[in-house]
């Protein structure tokens, strides 16, 4: 059990013991009841106002953050460097010392990590170097990550526009590669959503789909998807991976398909087409159900955790909240959640906040939050989104005591 596992309670029991103080002296400089302390420490009373557990803290020695077990070392606000990236995608020219293709595939794979443990400060500073370095290489792949590495993060950052940027220089770096493509496809559907385009992230999601996946079973014409608004998707399937083999290129790019069905689906149900969003969700439940062994090397975090998640996100999108906290509450109990980067469980966290504000549950709505900054502080305090919910939530009289914490953290006044 972490840190964070450990209920507060019992946090306050080993802060007291540590502090050598029985429960009465505890109750007797807190003016309560040693009755009350007691039931604090065996959690059968809960500690729901800020203020109380910053009364807590001061009187056993700690912050307040050391009682409800959050980490401490990730600044609030939106990382700087954000211009110094901008600078970095607005050069057109080569380097003339080209890096060492071994030591870049080594720095895109730190950077990947970098961000799946949501440490978006650290990558904010790495990736104008990244760029250039790729860029003189000119290896398509790692042309592709980089830019894909950076249109995540600066989709992290609320700059929509500008991933929506790299994400396009992501696809042109591509050139002719189904899966290089499609995985481009991705960082352009992720910007796109961003940005509030999810008619045009539906479309681009199921052309990439539509060129790498095969049919439905019994279906070999079959497209993935029919119509999109007024158009129809008729480009005819794909089969062939990096090297033209149909079979190789079904075994290396189930997952990032997969992903981009997720994403459709996401996007459809951003458009207000549940059905679609449902047939989406569907199809990649289809493809996740077929396991095949992968290291994800194009980072997709695909398989049937992730279609689950994208089913309760859709649903809070078409505003069924009460379906999607139902399929929330069952998905996170699962030990393949625990598996997942810690940044698309913050940010799904984030997102299930939102859900549960649009049933008035405001202790739901902090509680995810609260659980999101456990797992990716980054996610809470940094995003320009996650703020947004943070005000919302802190606006209650009184705030629940966790999000009254990161409203302060992250300099909101209530």
């Amino acid at each position: 059990m972490t840190s964070n596992d450990i209920p507060i309670g019992r946090r306050v029991a080993n802060w007291r013991v540590r502090r050598q103080m029985t429960q009465q002296m505890l109750a007797d400089r807190l003016r309560r009841s040693k009755s009350w302390v007691d039931k604090i420490e065996r959690g059968a009373r809960t500690l729901d106002r800020y203020s109380v557990i910053q009364e807590l803290a001061h009187v056993l020695r700690v912050e307040p953050e050391v009682l409800l077990g959050q980490p401490r070392s990730t600044p609030a606000g939106t990382p700087d460097g954000v211009d110094d990236i901008r600078a970095a995608l607005a050069r057109y020219d080569i380097p003339e010392a080209p890096s060492q293709t071994d030591e870049l595939r080594r720095q895109v794979g730190h950077a990947w990590l970098t961000y799946q443990h949501a440490h978006y400060g650290q990558l904010v500073r790495v990736v104008p170097g990244l760029l250039d370095a790729a860029r003189s290489v000119q290896k398509p792949d790692l042309l592709v990550h980089a830019y894909r590495i950076t249109s995540s993060l600066l989709v992290k950052l609320g700059e929509a526009d500008l991933a929506w940027l790299a994400a396009d220089r992501a696809v042109s770096a591509a050139g002719d590669g189904p899966i290089l493509a499609a995985t481009a496809a991705i960082s352009v559907a992720q910007a796109l959503r961003a940005s509030n385009r999810d008619r045009l992230a539906l479309a681009a999601t199921l052309t990439a789909a539509n060129r790498l996946l095969p049919p439905l079973p019994g279906h070999r014409d079959q497209e993935v998807c029919g119509t999109v608004g007024d158009q129809t998707a008729r480009k005819p399937l794909d089969h062939g991976g990096e090297d033209g083999h149909r079979d190789r290129g079904d075994r290396r790019g189930w997952a990032v398909g997969g992903t981009l069905l997720v994403q459709g689906a996401l996007a459809a149900a951003g458009c207000g087409d549940a059905r679609r969003a449902d047939e989406l969700a569907d199809r990649a439940a289809g493809v996740a159900a077929n396991p095949r062994g992968y290291d994800d090397t194009y980072r997709t975090s695909f398989g049937p955790i992730a279609v689950d998640l994208a089913r309760v996100l859709s649903a809070a999108q078409r505003g069924d909240a009460d379906e999607a906290l139902h399929r929330h509450v069952a998905v996170i109990r699962r030990e393949v959640w625990r598996r997942l980067p810690a940044e698309y469980r913050g940010a799904y966290l984030v997102d299930v906040a939102r859900a549960y504000l649009q049933v008035g549950d405001l202790r739901g709505a902090a509680r995810a939050l609260v659980d999101a900054d456990s797992v990716a502080p980054a996610e809470v305090r940094c995003r320009p989104l996650a703020r947004t919910v943070i005000a919302e939530i802190a606006r209650a009289n009184p705030a629940p005591a966790g999000v009254a914490r990161l409203a302060t953290l992250v300099g909101l006044t209530r």
